[in-house]
């Protein structure tokens, strides 16, 4: 390949040597010989090239069956014949035609693999490659002292494939989340609200050429092309700002969308639909779930849910759980690790309806040594004769086959008080408010979960209203409005009217506000905590970050209350308190409901509500916590303003 120019420099050097030769001889005759040789030096190694290739030639040819060298460049399809450190010795005119070059030999083989490195495919199972906008698979066998590579073409192959993936039917089934508000508004309002909603959704439909159809009242289904999808989720799903515009300043149009991808079949995609709307609605509506694989991902999710005013569902969990209770020999109430006011008092409700109504063996499984709500569990202990309270080590050794645990305020296994008791319990019944998570229970008998409700107290006490409740004493009244108390802020946060209607309940049960309020109060030494927390406090983006190098028994219920404390501030939206243990590192997250706190902890593998989360990270230190948490608030508010 390189003769014609080294021919053509050997000309130039002689034509310039002749020319000398009429100024100086000398000069003449050192040129000359230089000239001379230098042509003898090219001349030997074109020949000891033209030699090399020779040899790679014929030990190829006796690798591949015997055959004659001339035979290879018969080959059907592009075929080049490479030396031991990459270079191409030799190539059929398939492979130039496919390349588009007349004279490749010379260059190295991974110009033409697709940036794979020569190395590593050698004697492999092939790789895919695109040559000048053709596609291959790349075979490549080690012959004696050299390399053959195949390039089987496989264009039309691969884009039928494409085609296929592309095509495939993705289902989407859509619900109208607060349809409910709007007809309690007015028939008129609302038949107007649901034309513009079916007026956005059939435009969607027809964005993407899509086939649409209204199921039933208030439920859609939409079938999408895969490659329709990406288009999507690099757009975030506009289509969730649209319908957010219907309505007024009171009522806000929401929707929930479960989208499935990779499905075989359209009815394993809806079934697959279906999964993931669940997961959106648990996760409080106004959000897009795609599942794919078993595993979700999310777009929206910035408005809070929607209260469900029909207590329908609250009557039928109850009755559930009644048949569930009377076929179970002992109950065990649990709830998660580090319990709270509302964890603690949604479990001595239920404690004392298992065993005085149902007349039960029924115990709530707690750590008094890890818990912040000692006050509450010290109240009941003073005024109730007999243990309510048993440690987890003791529920182990108590549990039958029959037993049922009754988990309240989380639905997440790693989060429990004894995640052991749970994976020996084979009946378990689930009583939860937080955003529903991806690694959800779902083994229970009974799963009742409502992200609209304020509290697990309001829940419990919907459930313990529609049984007999009776028992129900002014103790446990006192226990349940403690936890209402607790997460709503004393009714300022996600306080609906059945929120509302639970305390009125309990009200009637015997509950006082003085002595529920005497619950929340601290020592002296976890208000100075609490005090330097909130002073030590920096302001980002809108949101208030604190950071506690101190380990003490206090220290987790100062930075609760700090990062409440911290939402008092003026021009804060959300506010975030870091603090270590012995273990891990923690993070409390509060807001008012403008941030959506849940979305930043999740991002942190963490969970919670859209107004009270939190996360632990393993391995890491307070800076890098910090310097994490803010990637979480870029990536959340950047996405919120980006709606």
């Amino acid at each position: 390949m390189l003769s014609p120019w080294f021919i053509i420099f050997a000309a130039v050097m002689l034509l310039m040597t002749t020319i000398s030769a009429n100024y100086n001889m000398v000069v003449f005759y050192t040129e000359l010989g230089i000239t001379i040789a230098a042509s003898a030096v090219v001349f030997a190694l074109s020949l000891r090239f033209s030699a090399y290739i020779r040899g790679i030639v014929r030990s190829t040819a006796d690798r591949i069956d015997g055959l004659d060298h001339d035979y290879l460049e018969r080959y059907k399809y592009p075929i080049a014949v490479v030396g031991p450190e990459g270079d191409i010795a030799w190539c059929n005119a398939r492979f130039r035609k496919a390349i588009g070059a007349r004279s490749p030999e010379g260059d190295h083989i991974n110009n033409y693999i697709s940036g794979y490195d020569f190395g590593d495919i050698v004697d492999s199972d092939g790789v895919d490659v695109a040559v000048d906008g053709r596609e291959f698979t790349v075979y490549c066998m080690s012959a004696d002292n050299s390399v053959v590579c195949h390039f089987i073409e496989n264009t039309y192959f691969k884009s039928t494939v494409r085609e296929y993936h592309a095509s495939i039917p993705c289902v989407a089934l859509i619900t109208f989340d607060n349809a409910e508000d709007f007809v309690s508004s007015s028939e008129e309002y609302y038949s107007t609200v649901a034309i513009s909603l079916e007026a956005n959704l059939q435009r969607w439909a027809n964005e993407y050429k899509a086939m649409y159809k209204k199921i039933s009242n208030n439920r859609y289904m939409i079938i999408f092309r895969d490659e329709d999808i990406d288009k999507m989720i690099a757009q975030r799903f506009p289509i969730l700002k649209d319908v957010r515009s219907i309505g007024t300043s009171r009522h806000i149009a929401t929707i929930s969308v479960g989208l499935a991808r990779g499905s075989k079949t359209v009815r394993e995609s809806e079934l697959n639909a279906r999964k993931a709307l669940e997961m959106a609605l648990g996760r409080g509506g106004d959000q897009v779930a795609i599942i794919r694989d078993n595993s979700y991902e999310f777009f929206g999710g910035t408005a809070a849910a929607a209260e469900k005013v029909s207590k329908v569902r609250m009557r039928v969990i109850a009755n559930a759980i009644s048949r569930a209770v009377t076929d179970a020999d002992k109950i065990y109430i649990m709830g998660h690790r580090f319990s709270d006011l509302d964890c603690v008092g949604a479990s001595i409700g239920m404690q004392c309806i298992m065993e005085k109504t149902f007349k039960k063996y029924s115990k709530v499984v707690i750590n008094k040594d890890a818990t912040m709500a000692r006050q509450l569990i010290d109240y009941v202990d003073e005024r109730i004769e007999g243990e309510v309270f048993v440690t987890p080590d003791d529920a182990l050794r108590g549990i039958t086959a029959k037993t049922l645990l009754i988990i309240v305020d989380t639905h997440i296994a790693t989060s429990l008080e004894s995640k052991e008791l749970y994976e020996r319990s084979k009946r378990v019944v689930v009583i939860d408010h937080h955003r529903k998570a991806v690694n959800y229970i779902s083994n229970a008998l009974v799963f009742c979960h409502e992200p609209s409700a304020s509290s697990a107290c309001e829940m419990c006490s919907e459930i313990i209203s529609y049984l007999d409740d009776k028992p129900l004493g002014y103790i446990q009244a006192d226990a349940l409005l403690s936890g209402i108390m607790l997460d709503t802020k004393n009714f300022v946060l996600k306080t609906g009217v059945r929120t509302f209607e639970a305390a009125a309940y309990l009200r009637r049960k015997g509950a006082n506000t003085l002595t529920v309020k005497e619950m929340f109060s601290g020592s002296i030494d976890t208000y100075r905590e609490k005090v330097e927390i909130v002073v030590r406090s920096e302001v980002y983006r809108g949101c208030a970050i604190s950071t506690s190098d101190k380990i003490t028994e206090d220290i987790r219920l100062a930075s609760a209350q700090a990062a409440d404390e911290m939402l008092t501030l003026k021009g804060i939206s959300a506010s975030f308190v870091i603090f270590g243990d012995k273990e891990k590192i923690n993070i409390s997250a509060r807001s008012y409901g403008r941030v959506n706190v849940q979305l930043i902890m999740e991002k942190m593998g963490g969970g919670g509500h859209q107004t009270m989360a939190a996360t632990q990270l393993y391995g890491s230190t307070l800076e890098d916590a910090r310097k994490q948490l803010t990637e979480a608030i870029d990536s959340v508010l950047d996405y919120a303003e980006a709606e």
